[in-house]
């Protein structure tokens, strides 16, 4: 009988001390810290587009966002663009141009299903004005006469990408977009968009 009790209280003197052992173990470790703002996740890039001549253009286009994860990054960005075409007639005399002026901005969204291509969207909304100046009257005469116009209008730019790691977190990107909107008054018009740039985190 002694020896059965010996038994029962080494037995359960053995099951206090596992289970003291346990509990301490488990209250010493650290808490799980909330998963943070991680500065190193940032993206910051852009394009600048530069163009002269008949059809001059300056496109200046800087965007910022965030990288959430291998796959995803999304952010806002900045549309500013300047343009100028001139129309000639078959000798080379400017008949008339355009002038306009863009400022918007949206958001944009980037999918990497592998590093380095991405599928982007770019939802925007832009103000645009335009002057519009005609050299000639109806008759060939000279007489110069001039329109402005001023208007906002929506666009949604889809398209696809290569972006190529350059040194650390720096990148190169290409991509081809489209505005498959195509509201009528869009300064993208029916063509498609390209685009390259440099950015951080991309």
């Amino acid at each position: 009988m002694k020896k059965l009790l010996l038994c029962i209280l080494l037995f359960t003197g053995f099951q206090m001390a596992h289970a003291q052992y346990y509990k301490t173990d488990t209250t010493t470790r650290p808490p799980q810290q909330p998963k943070s703002f991680d500065p190193s996740k940032l993206v910051i890039g852009g394009s600048l587009g530069l163009v002269f001549g008949d059809y001059t253009n300056v496109d200046v286009s800087p965007l910022v966002g965030y990288r959430f994860n291998n796959y995803i990054a999304a952010g806002v960005n900045i549309n500013a663009q300047y343009g100028n075409i001139k129309y000639r007639d078959f000798y080379g005399n400017t008949t008339s141009r355009d002038q306009y002026t863009i400022f918007g901005g949206g958001v944009w969204g980037r999918v990497y299903p592998i590093p380095m291509l991405f599928v982007h969207v770019q939802p925007e909304y832009n103000s645009v004005s335009q002057k519009t100046t005609y050299y000639y009257d109806g008759n060939g005469n000279p007489k110069t006469t001039t329109y402005t116009t001023n208007y906002a209008v929506p666009s949604l730019l889809l398209g696809a990408g290569y972006t190529q790691a350059v040194g650390g977190r720096v990148g190169v990107s290409f991509a081809i977009m489209y505005d498959v909107l195509q509201d009528g008054r869009s300064p993208y018009q029916n063509n498609l968009i390209y685009r390259a740039g440099v950015g951080l985190g991309f």
